[in-house]
């Protein structure tokens, strides 16, 4: 079993030096945009988690040297949440929001609840709706169902529901005016359902769709937000699966990045969360980090 060494945290530490010094020649310059503190997905890091030569420790001082403060994870297999929820938090991590399957808030959203209680989270998301060939009316209803008594169960125990829309809910409402997203946010009660805007996938839903045009739409629905890029170029498909290729560093791909950020901030997103899916993750997260900090 390896653990981090030295030359990878030094090679960290002097990227994050970078990016910290380039953010403070702009601010000389102006307020900076991206204020919040930085946060990270854990499916960022699939790859380590799955390489048995990788310590959960190991991992969790890499997050911690690439500068990140705030964590959307679940406790690895093997590790109770309380535990988890200390590792982390011996290295300057705060496990902000965790994640559910569709099936366990279908089925036992209180167990959800205990688990993100356990974990030290506030937010709890649910990333996929299980669907056939392509998200229909029935499985949206299914969804907004689902959700309302999900979400109320988790009110009650002090967190808040997110939903994580992911591209292929952007097929035409039959019903109604609208895509199937507009349905789903339109019938879940807002005391109970707020949502996690993930840009990429908002970007790859196709027209109409746009970060910007959803934040504007629906405004303090949204909670949190994954920060991620779609490579310019690409069309989504509505299928919510693209390529890991696809998947660029912030600032490089199709997100109107100031407009987007300039949205969040004022309906009251607090948390970010980058999520880099490509097989370049140590390449691209410093790149990702430089950007934000130069707005």
């Amino acid at each position: 079993m390896k653990k981090i060494t030295l030359s990878l945290l030094a090679l960290i530490a002097f990227l994050t030096f970078s990016c910290g010094s380039s953010s403070e020649e702009n601010a000389e310059e102006k307020d900076p945009l991206f204020t919040a503190p930085l946060g990270v997905q854990a499916y960022t890091f699939r790859h380590q988690f799955a390489d048995s030569t990788w310590t959960t420790e190991a991992i969790l001082d890499t997050i911690a040297a690439l500068g990140f403060t705030e964590y959307e994870t679940g406790a690895p297999r093997g590790i109770s949440p309380e535990d988890y929820k200390q590792m982390c938090a011996d290295r300057g991590l705060k496990i902000v929001s965790t994640g559910g399957g569709f099936e366990q808030f279908e089925n036992d959203p209180q167990a959800v609840a205990d688990n993100a209680k356990a974990l030290g989270a506030n937010f709890v998301m649910c990333a996929w709706v299980p669907h056939k060939d392509g998200f229909d009316f029935e499985e949206a209803k299914k969804a907004v169902e689902v959700f309302n008594a999900a979400g109320k169960v988790l009110a009650e125990n002090g967190l808040t529901f997110c939903y994580h829309p992911h591209g292929y809910e952007f097929g035409p409402n039959p019903e109604g005016e609208g895509n199937l997203l507009d349905y789903i946010i339109q019938n879940t009660d807002p005391e109970y359902v707020s949502f996690e805007l993930d840009v990429l996938w908002a970007l790859h839903g196709g027209g109409g769709t746009a970060p910007e045009d959803l934040l504007k739409k629906y405004g303090k629905r949204f909670k949190l937000m994954h920060v991620k890029d779609l490579k310019k170029g690409i069309v989504g498909d509505g299928t919510g699966g693209t390529p890991a290729e696809n998947d660029v560093p912030v600032g490089e791909g199709q997100g109107n990045w100031p407009e987007i950020l300039k949205l969040s901030k004022e309906i009251g997103i607090a948390h970010y969360f980058i999520e880099d899916e490509s097989d370049h993750e140590f390449e691209n997260i410093p790149k990702s980090i430089e950007y934000l900090k130069s707005l």
